[in-house]
């Protein structure tokens, strides 16, 4: 299987099944001399980890991450840290019902018919539960990026949406409700309709919202390796994502460029931010804003018609612990890809000038 690292400089290679002993990663690249929080850690895994609250799935997992390298009194060493985090509360005989059945829109067949096998249990290498790998890497990326600001929301659950734009949110109240918005009143609105969804046995989907702010101008190429390209693919790797925009995105389709186009103050920065801190692939110093769309999750508690590994159809219904919303855990998964992404061009960028 190939595909198991993310980044050029800054690079993450992650490992594991969700219902192996363990899962874990080596992050490769990252300079030495940064002096780790280690609760700042531990406190992303928290905002990731299942059984946080009775919108998100009952699974028990600490989620405690233990280094093995690159990390000397409390400092990275500049060689690559090892770590790994331990699954503590697996229930495989949930999923024996699904040994020879295919869940739809999972990636059950789609393993089968590339490997010629597949681990069943919790989905295996396709669980999203290699996300809280991402999550590790993402915190110390964070760290290293002390100057730049990632925050990511829930900004619609279903039909539900946060209709005020981002300047006009106090991000800092992301975490004071479990479905992570920061508009109160939507909040309950989207609790409401996970609770709702939750009881009919079925899920629902939404959109997050991420904002970078303070990085500076520059960073990106203007080809094949732009910087809006590398934040799209990175997102559009995180299970269950179905779309990306930055920007204006797809509203920006329906504008005249008369009225799209970001005039100039005199200081190089913009009046409006329609281009979301990216112009020609390079960040132009505003704030990076973009969505992330997000499916409901695939496994209902209905029963579904479908397919066996030998083409018969069938009866199956889901069994075992599940999210009904997938978006409030995967706003912390959100920046840490982001932080990965900035942190990787701000090491291009530092060894550009070095060449120069």
């Amino acid at each position: 299987m190939a595909g198991n690292s993310f980044g050029k400089l800054f690079k993450l290679t992650t490992y594991g099944e969700s219902h192996g002993k363990a899962i874990g990663g080596i992050i490769d690249g990252c300079p030495a001399g940064i002096q780790l929080d280690f609760e700042a850690i531990q406190n992303e895994m928290e905002r990731r980890k299942p059984g946080q609250s009775k919108i998100v799935t009952q699974r028990k997992e600490p989620d405690a991450v233990e280094f093995y390298s690159g990390i000397f009194e409390g400092k990275t060493t500049g060689t690559p840290i090892g770590f790994v985090i331990h699954n503590t509360n697996q229930k495989s005989k949930d999923y024996s019902h699904i040994k020879d059945v295919y869940r739809p829109s999972h990636a059950d067949y789609t393993y089968d018919k590339k490997y010629g096998v597949r681990d069943y249990r919790g989905g295996g290498r396709s669980s999203a539960r290699e996300t809280a790998c991402r999550v590790v890497a993402g915190a110390i990326a964070k760290q290293f990026l002390s100057s730049i600001k990632i925050n990511a929301f829930t900004s619609s659950v279903g039909n539900i949406t946060v209709e005020k734009p981002y300047q006009e949110l106090d991000l800092n109240l992301t975490e004071s409700n479990v479905i992570r918005c920061p508009d109160s009143e939507t909040a309950e609105k989207m609790i409401a309709k996970v609770e709702e969804v939750k009881k009919q046995g079925d899920t629902v989907g939404g959109v997050i919202t991420c904002v970078i702010q303070n990085v500076p101008a520059g960073l990106g190429e203007p080809v094949f390796d732009k910087l809006h390209a590398e934040l799209g693919k990175a997102m559009l790797s995180i299970n269950a994502v179905k779309g990306f925009e930055y920007g204006s995105g797809f509203d920006g389709a329906k504008m005249l460029g008369s009225v799209h186009n970001d005039k100039f103050n005199e200081d190089g920065s913009t009046k409006t931010n329609r281009s979301g801190g990216v112009q020609g692939g390079i960040s132009n110093g505003m704030d990076i804003y973009f969505n992330i769309a997000f499916k409901p999750v695939a496994t209902t508690l209905q029963k579904q018609k479908t397919i066996n590994s030998k083409g018969e159809n069938v009866e199956m219904q889901g069994k075992g612990r599940h999210d009904p919303c997938v978006v409030p855990r995967a706003v912390p998964i959100v920046e840490a890809m982001a932080a990965l992404v900035i942190a990787d061009y701000k090491l291009l960028r530092r060894q550009e000038s070095q060449d120069w």
